[in-house]
């Protein structure tokens, strides 16, 4: 049994197997997320990590002992354990660590719908609970649940294919690096019938990713991929994370593509959908987004990073759709939760449905320059953060606002400072109008962040 208070994070329960995070804290959480969401069944999935199956199981004990019923949908990604929640209509949980090493496991719960479960919506208590079981000693249940088996990847399938008119598109040439993570599993049945001929790198399910970390925002983990787009001339190529709820563009030059680009590419998809809608971008997405937007005719509304601050304003506001920095994607038509394979089915139709390039096609939607993530190590988060402010605060024409950390913007650039929950790391996102303006705003920052 670990700490539950370092493994149980803002949104997910995160940790080293199983020195954080073994079967009997499994078990326990399992009887915990029963008493607190009330349950009477629960689906639950899981990716290809070695542990994933244990834990799932141990999981399953704790809430059967609590009389729920369990549905095990077995092997998926993410955003299908999403689609089974939805569509069932019933709390659930994903074991999976995402893009994280091979010796880490964890699990994303929610309620019924696919409504997400944070620190500010159960998490917490969920925490406490079983930490008290764990206390007492173990479950001391009174059992009575039953176990189901149930394949949902069909039906998975199916629902993001209706969601996506692919019917006449263009035959394409698409490489698809899964990193031998859970598109491995999702990609060959959600492909099935289309006018795609497919390439695909490391498909083979395993959990210790021999080939490359299963995570695309990292540029490294891209150069299989960009390769073998240039390799076969591939229209396009996609790149899932571990868990397979991300997705990241290449173009047909093995260019990767920002995912702003991509948010305003779905963004105005939508729109045509639903003329006037809302649409969610995080403050880290770039200006661009909310720009197109508006002159779209819709309304962007920005949030503060993090799934469950977009899939709640998306819950209020109503939005069609929602991106972020990172290559998440969320749809209200998929119950307002992040699907990287639905972003890419969009991506797919935009493409196949005229005769353009794909770079030709995006050129439209990328304004600006902007750095990558950068991360830098602090002693003191707040210390180094004012410091940036008071370096900028006598500059005319620029202005300060504390939605997400700092995020100060000037004429044609802006940087947001913000701080890691869970490491002293300070992480800085710069944009502006080209190069030249972005790198000396950059390296200003990082100058006085690093001081």
């Amino acid at each position: 049994m670990g700490d539950l208070v370092k493994i149980f994070k803002a949104y997910d329960v995160r940790g080293v197997v199983p020195d954080e995070l073994d079967e009997e804290t499994a078990e326990a959480v399992g009887a915990a997320f029963v008493e607190v969401t009330g349950a009477e069944t629960a689906v639950v999935a899981h990716d290809m990590r070695e542990s994933s199956v244990p834990l799932a199981a141990a999981f399953t004990r704790g809430a059967v002992s609590r009389g729920a019923d369990v549905i095990h949908a077995g092997l998926g990604s993410t955003d299908l354990l999403y689609y089974a929640s939805g569509s069932l209509g019933l709390p659930g949980v994903m074991f999976t660590a995402s893009h994280n090493p091979a010796r880490y496991n964890g699990m994303k719960m929610c309620r019924a719908g696919a409504v997400p479960i944070g620190g500010e919506t159960g998490l917490v208590e969920i925490r406490d609970r079983a930490a008290a079981i764990l206390a007492s000693g173990g479950l001391g249940g009174q059992g009575g649940g039953t176990v189901f088996e149930r394949d949902l990847l069909r039906g998975y399938a199916d629902h993001l294919r209706g969601l996506v008119d692919l019917s006449g598109i263009r035959p394409l040439r698409v490489v698809v690096d899964a990193g031998n993570g859970m598109g491995g599993h999702t990609v060959p049945t959600v492909f099935e019938g289309l006018p795609i001929e497919l390439t695909a790198l490391y498909f083979e399910l395993d959990g210790t990713f021999p080939n490359h970390e299963a995570n695309p925002i990292e540029p490294d983990n891209l150069r299989d991929l960009q390769k073998a787009v240039l390799d076969v001339g591939a229209d396009i190529g996609l790149a899932f994370d571990g868990d397979a709820d991300r997705c990241w563009v290449v173009d047909e030059r093995g260019e990767s593509v920002s995912p702003s680009t991509i948010t305003a590419l779905v963004a105005a998809r939508e729109l045509a959908k639903h003329p006037g809608a809302a649409i969610i971008h995080n403050l880290i997405t770039s200006r661009g987004v909310p720009e197109i937007v508006t002159e779209l005719g819709g309304r962007p509304v920005r949030t503060r990073v993090g799934h469950s601050f977009i899939k709640a304003e998306m819950a209020e506001t109503g939005a069609v759709f929602g991106g972020e920095h990172s290559a998440h994607y969320y749809f209200r038509d998929f119950w307002f939760a992040d699907s990287g394979m639905l972003a890419a089915l969009h991506v797919l139709a935009a493409l196949g449905e005229q005769e353009k390039p794909l770079s030709e096609i995006l050129a439209g939607y990328t304004r600006y320059t902007a750095s990558e993530e950068i991360n830098s190590t602090v002693a003191d988060q707040a210390a180094a953060t004012e410091r940036v402010r008071e370096r900028f605060a006598t500059r005319d024409d620029v202005t300060f606002d504390e939605l997400d950390g700092l995020t100060v913007s000037g004429p044609g650039w802006w940087f947001n400072l913000r701080p890691s929950n869970t490491e002293p790391l300070l992480r800085l996102n710069a944009e502006a109008a080209d190069e030249i303006q972005m790198a000396a705003i950059r390296d200003e920052v990082l100058a006085v962040v690093r001081s």
